[in-house]
């Protein structure tokens, strides 16, 4: 069936080019829309059945479900649309603008992940989707970078997909069925402010961080000593002091003191479990110091993904793309869509070192194995 979307690289030149930010802070935060909208367009010439939803009831905020074909196995070739915000001088050009140099590509979320869609588009021009015996979805999702609002909508609407995923995330084309868990907590100190002449005169909060880090530090030996998996390159939970704001001047005892934290849970531990554990923790080391205690979950939690190797997916991408599957410490929407009833495989052309950085790359020699991959995933599930 003849199409005429673009090529692969103005398919890849529009999606760059079109800006789809997501992030806490509202001042970066943008609509992907756009995005979702471009490729909806393009699968729909392609013979998709193509619906755009609103998530948390916002125009802006959307997920995009393509399907083609009817059954109850078949594939989901799953992205997300959405960017990390840019420091615009720590770039060599204009990061909306997609540049081939030195056998790579260059822009904002080349490699973290706005490649994936255009390679799968690429792939479909060739294929008559209406001769699928299983169901091809193509599913993307906002604000991953950010919330994960996009997966969790799907979740709370309990919609099913299909029995196996593919999420097409920087992984240099080795499948991954593993992956680490994360939470993030500010933990803030409120003590009493005074003259720095006599420290009886105030309750200083950056000394009572101190004693909170100490503890923390200890508590994270003993959940390292309890909890280790050898498939990680770090094969224990961690925790990182990520920053810590405190006082307002050298003679003034410090009255208030707030610091952010990261934890990356493995498979296994459970992040409710290990938030009470961490509170319990920071209040008993402060118990009788004076401070009043206050805690935020910045990020209230990403579950560990944790897919069978032997599932078929897994076995299936490790035979196509002849690398062992193994693991990653960053996290992904893998674990809504198995929570779905899905088995979900990470597999993706880029690399996870270019991701969320200035002059983000894609090699050029990632594109055709990887569309060798996904032709072949669609053709075993779906053909």
């Amino acid at each position: 069936m003849p199409v005429s979307i673009p090529k692969f690289q103005e398919l890849f030149s529009r999606l760059i080019a079109t800006p789809s930010v997501s992030s806490l802070d509202p001042a970066w935060d943008q609509s992907n829309r756009p995005v979702a909208d471009a490729l909806a367009s393009w699968l729909e010439e392609l013979g998709f059945a193509v619906e755009i939803i609103p998530v948390s009831g916002d125009p802006e905020k959307v997920n995009l479900l393509a399907c083609a074909g009817t059954g109850g196995g078949g594939l989901v070739l799953s992205g997300h649309t959405d960017t990390v915000p840019y420091n615009e001088e720590a770039w060599e050009q204009d990061p909306f603008k997609l540049r081939e140099a030195d056998n790579r590509y260059y822009g904002l979320g080349v490699s973290d992940m706005k490649c994936f869609f255009p390679i799968v588009l690429d792939v479909l021009r060739d294929m008559d989707v209406s001769k699928f015996k299983q169901p091809l979805l193509i599913l993307a999702t906002c604000d991953e970078e950010s919330t994960m609002a996009g997966a969790k909508a799907l979740v709370s609407a309990k919609r099913s997909l299909g029995r196996n995923a593919l999420i097409g995330e920087p992984t240099g084309l080795q499948p991954v069925h593993m992956h680490k868990g994360i939470m993030q907590e500010t933990i803030k100190l409120i003590g009493k402010s005074g003259h720095s002449s006599d420290p009886a005169l105030g309750i200083n909060a950056l000394e009572g961080m101190n004693t909170v880090i100490n503890s923390l530090i200890q508590w994270r030996a003993e959940l390292q000593s309890r909890n280790q998996n050898t498939l990680f390159k770090v094969p224990v939970p961690t925790l990182n002091f990520g920053c810590i704001h405190g006082g307002d001047n050298p003679n003034r005892i410090c009255g208030d003191c707030s610091m952010q934290i990261d934890i990356r849970l493995l498979p296994g531990m459970d992040i409710e479990d290990c938030r009470a554990s961490l509170r319990r923790r920071v209040m008993e080391c402060l118990d009788g110091a004076g401070f009043t205690l206050e805690f935020d979950s910045i990020f209230p939690g990403l579950p560990a993904l944790e897919t069978d190797v032997e599932s078929d997916i897994v076995k299936t991408a490790e035979k196509l793309s002849g690398r062992a599957s193994g693991t990653v410490a960053f996290g992904t929407e893998g674990p809504y869509l198995n929570s779905l009833g899905m088995q979900t495989v990470v597999l993706g052309p880029g690399d996870i070192e270019q991701a969320h950085r200035a002059n983000e790359f894609l090699s050029l020699d990632r594109i055709e194995p990887m569309k060798r991959i996904v032709r072949e995933m669609i053709k075993h599930y779906c053909m």
